[in-house]
């Protein structure tokens, strides 16, 4: 039986400007980001960094998000796209089955955490003369900020959603039951976001939406967890001594966020990638790739040093 309490989710797509249609997903980058910043500032300026740095560690971490996310997601799920449509792995287009726009989709958190990693070792090289673990245990907390944004930006996307559920918690996605293509097809309206309103509200295509089958909103699951994360990394490097162990407030970073993954995949809707394969399938891909991340945080936390950080 569903439950009463099961709400539709059909949200607008952005902020419309009139000459500009600003984007809830591209808002919760702009708010990762930004938010960032302002939480290392303060961090810099007890370290005695400049905010010079600061400004370049936050520009390649950027280029290191998207491009690792990018590649991680074709490496990870979409491998095929190397021989089938390399142009679409590094391009917003996609020239399957024709030529068109698709913007930047498809991005993988595991292949993000790799890229700021290695990112990080160009980092303390050339832009911050700190140690390596200096730099990763003070990055992770404006990180795991940025983590809560990317997943709200998922859940306005209506991407990445759970499995089928019949509990109060579960939604109704209908931007993930119907492709645009399907909601102006099956209304007859020419518009994709008029059309889904229509299906919403309109009582004349009601059996539409009772067609859609409430699911667990793991992108909220993962965001609301997330907060925790930020929130327990902020105490720790503020409130105690953590700051000077060197890489254990990266080595519990890793050890929170991909356990939290780990457990809410569980309840996620399949992504695809080497969880296809037998030897594999026993677990989803993303679980696959977080436990080697959990077993490195408890190794970090396991060595990190007591003496204070130079």
């Amino acid at each position: 039986m569903i439950h009463a309490l099961n709400m539709v989710w059909n949200p607008s797509e952005g902020i419309d400007l009139g000459f500009f249609l600003l984007r809830f997903y591209s808002l919760s980058w702009v708010l990762a980001f930004g938010l960032g910043w302002y939480v290392m500032k303060p961090i810099f300026i007890r370290e005695n960094e400049s905010v010079d740095s600061l400004d370049k560690l936050f520009v390649y971490t950027l280029v290191a998000t998207m491009l690792g996310a990018r590649l991680g997601h074709v490496l990870f799920y979409q491998s095929e796209l190397f021989h089938e449509d390399p142009l679409s792995i590094l391009l917003p287009i996609s020239t399957k089955p024709t030529l068109h726009f698709t913007g930047f989709a498809g991005l993988a958190s595991h292949g993000a955490a790799i890229g700021i990693i290695i990112t990080m070792f160009y980092i303390q090289r050339r832009v911050i003369k700190r140690s390596f673990l200096w730099i990763l245990d003070r990055i992770v907390i404006p990180v795991s900020l940025g983590a809560i944004f990317i997943r709200l930006g998922n859940f306005f996307n209506s991407e990445i959603v759970g499995t089928e559920t019949t509990s109060a918690f579960g939604i109704k996605f209908l931007r993930d039951k119907y492709s645009p293509n399907e909601a102006m097809q099956l209304t007859q309206i020419g518009d994709k976001n008029e059309a889904y309103n229509t299906i919403a509200n309109n009582p004349q295509f009601a059996e539409y939406l009772t067609a859609v089958t409430p699911k667990h909103p793991a992108q909220l699951y993962e965001a609301i967890c997330y907060v925790f994360v930020f929130a327990i990394l902020m105490f720790l490097y503020w409130k105690t001594e953590a700051r000077n162990k060197a890489g254990y407030l990266f080595g519990l970073f890793l050890i929170l966020l991909w356990s939290i993954r780990f457990v809410v995949e569980f309840v996620k809707e399949s992504q695809g990638g080497f969880e296809q394969y037998t030897i594999f399938n026993a677990l989803s891909t993303g679980q696959w790739l977080s436990i080697p991340f959990i077993l490195i945080g408890f190794y970090f936390v396991w060595k990190a040093k007591l003496v204070k950080e130079a």
